[in-house]
């Protein structure tokens, strides 16, 4: 009974739209990634990264941007003093450990979280396409596809995705630029500009009135009248969860060559934006495998899209919707205004997550326009609800509780807000909204 009223005090402060912080069943222990058993584990990551790195040096025909890095995509790992040091004045408050941003707004080809996801599935795809059509032979390199005549066999081929935004980037851009026809179904919570960068690079855009569960469910039917279509399903892709579960394999490299140590003594927090849930998943999933219980991750949702607190409250045993609470699931962070999360990606990671945060939009605006005047990066709304949740965990009653509870030494914590998406932000467009957080 207690344990059903608290879901029912959850679920209260959801419908009044209180931001909260929600700590899953006892917060003494989180489990490991070894409570339950996953289907899958870190040969399936490390897997999934050697397909990247084979396939790195095409993406470096492909894109000017990575001949540098040699065809990897990634972000840097970047302290952020200055940033802290903003938060504890206008907070009023000390914080303990030393802050980071994992910098995903600003990877290269699709500008968001969703480029290690997208582009991995598009990579693996596009190697079994190669195969079957006698296009990789035994040691020939993958720049091979590049060429004329194999890229005449590729363009019969199309790859479809719903998405609000950044994940159709990623795979409109990816597949295109390989040869493919694609085609994005966009939802009404996406950006004009976005759906002009998508035309511009000669990617189908299809617009819906309706939300981005349904525009995924459009583009999955539509796909599957063509046997050439391959669907990107941000709800039920393997694949899309374990591109972004490399991230944690460059994350921990990136961590060794800084000298950041992590374990029970070091702990690491980390600060995700969540969606559909699946980028989040498949990051807290590979850092589980990694870390184990010396990392915390936290997701931060939109007050009014929670989609997948809703989910960790009913353990994912069911389809859940934030419309059957009563919220509206519009929001200015158009990369998280999703209604219904991920099953695939919820069961994987429902024992493994540390916690929720919900976050208002005009909270948002504010942190993207502190981390700008403090660090000089440029990120969306959505991408700076994981710095809202470093602030949250650091600053109020349920958060330094969380930390008691767990242990967790402040003085010798690494904490990680991740950003998601902004490198291809419009110049007027990243104006408005500085002048909006400015004004918080």
């Amino acid at each position: 009974m207690e344990k059903q009223a608290s879901t029912e005090h959850v679920l209260d402060k959801l419908r009044k739209r209180t931001p909260q912080v929600w700590i899953p069943g006892n917060s003494s222990h989180v489990p490991s990634v070894h409570e339950p058993p996953a289907p899958i584990g870190i040969d399936d990551i490390m897997d999934a990264d050697n397909r990247l790195t084979r396939f790195a040096p095409l993406l470096a025909r492909l894109f000017p941007e990575l001949v540098e890095t040699g065809g990897i995509i990634e972000s840097p790992l970047t302290p952020a003093p200055a940033m802290q040091k903003s938060l504890e004045t206008v907070y009023n408050t000390r914080f303990n450990g030393t802050l980071y941003i994992k910098q995903d707004h600003a990877l290269p080809v699709a500008g968001s979280v969703k480029a290690r996801g997208g582009v991995y599935e598009v990579l693996h795809v596009t190697e079994q396409i190669a195969q079957q059509n006698g296009l990789l032979k035994g040691s020939d390199p993958c720049t091979r596809l590049a060429d004329p005549d194999a890229r005449r066999v590729l363009q019969k081929y199309t790859f479809s995705v719903g998405s609000t935004g950044n994940l159709g980037l990623s795979i409109g851009i990816t597949a295109t630029a390989i040869g493919f026809k694609s085609t994005v179904h966009m939802s009404s919570d996406a950006k004009e500009w976005k759906k002009q960068l998508l035309r511009s690079h000669g990617v189908e855009v299809i617009e819906h009135s309706s939300d981005y569960s349904t525009a995924v469910t459009l583009g999955r039917e539509a796909a599957a009248k063509d046997p050439d279509t391959h669907f990107v399903d941000d709800e039920h892709s393997l694949l899309l969860f374990l591109g972004y579960s490399v991230a944690a394999l460059r994350l921990r490299n990136q961590m060794k060559e800084a000298g950041i140590t992590v374990d029970a003594h070091h702990p690491l927090l980390v600060y995700l934006p969540c969606g559909v849930g699946g980028a989040p998943a498949g990051i807290t999933f590979g850092l589980k495998q990694i870390f184990g219980d010396a990392v915390h991750c936290f997701f931060v949702e939109p007050l009014e899209s929670p989609c997948v607190l809703l989910g960790l409250l009913t353990g994912f045993t069911r389809p859940v919707s934030v419309y059957n609470v009563g919220l509206s699931n519009k929001t200015d962070a158009d990369g998280l205004a999703v209604a219904a999360p991920s099953m695939l990606a919820g069961r994987l990671v429902a024992q493994l997550v540390a916690g929720c945060i919900t976050v208002p939009d005009e909270e948002l605006y504010r942190m993207l326009y502190m981390l700008h005047t403090s660090e000089g990066m440029q990120v969306e709304p959505s991408a700076a609800a994981g710095l809202y949740g470093y602030t949250i965990i650091s600053s109020t009653r349920p958060g330094k509780k969380y930390l008691e509870d767990m242990q967790i030494p402040g003085k010798t914590a690494t904490h990680i807000a991740w950003t998601t998406g902004g490198r291809f932000l419009p110049p007027s467009e990243f104006q408005i909204m500085l002048a909006r957080g400015k004004n918080q």
